[in-house]
C-alpha cells in the first residue's frame, strides 16, 4: 500500500483544514486508518483512528471534538477534518495503516506516507 497525503497549508488559529490520504492498491479496505503527527522538537504523537469499515473511531484527547476521520473505500481515500485549529496543532501530519496491533501505537503501522505540513498562527 502507497499512501499520499494532502491537504495542509498555512490557517488562523480557529480555522479548518482537511487533510486527505489516498492509498493505492486494492487491499485499502482491509487496514485500519491512523494519523498521527510531529510537531518540531517533538516526538511524533497519536492523533486519531479509524479500523478498516469505519465504525470504529478514536481520537487524542487534544483533538477531541474538534477533528473528524472519515474514510471512502470506494475512493481508497481516508479523511482528516480538522475545526476549530489552534497554534499547538502545527506539525507535519502523517497517515498510516495497519493490519493489526494497537491504533495508538505508531509501531502497529505497517506504511506511512510522507506527511503534510499544517501551520496554525495565532
Amino acid at each position: 500500500v502507497q499512501l499520499q497525503a494532502s491537504g495542509g497549508g498555512l490557517v488562523q488559529a480557529g480555522g479548518s483544514l482537511r487533510l486527505s490520504c489516498a492509498a493505492s492498491g486494492r487491499t485499502f479496505s482491509y487496514y485500519g486508518m491512523g494519523w498521527f503527527r510531529q510537531a518540531p522538537g517533538k516526538d511524533r504523537e497519536f492523533v486519531s483512528y479509524i479500523s478498516w469499515g469505519g465504525g470504529s473511531t478514536d481520537y487524542a484527547d487534544s483533538v477531541k471534538g474538534r477533528f473528524a476521520i472519515s474514510r471512502d473505500n470506494a475512493k481508497n481515500t481516508v479523511y482528516l477534518q480538522m475545526n476549530s485549529l489552534k497554534p499547538e496543532d502545527t506539525a507535519v501530519y502523517y497517515c498510516a495503516a495497519r493490519r493489526g496491533g494497537s491504533p495508538y501505537n505508531s509501531s502497529s503501522y505497517d506504511y506511512w506516507g510522507q506527511g503534510t505540513l499544517v501551520t496554525v498562527s495565532s
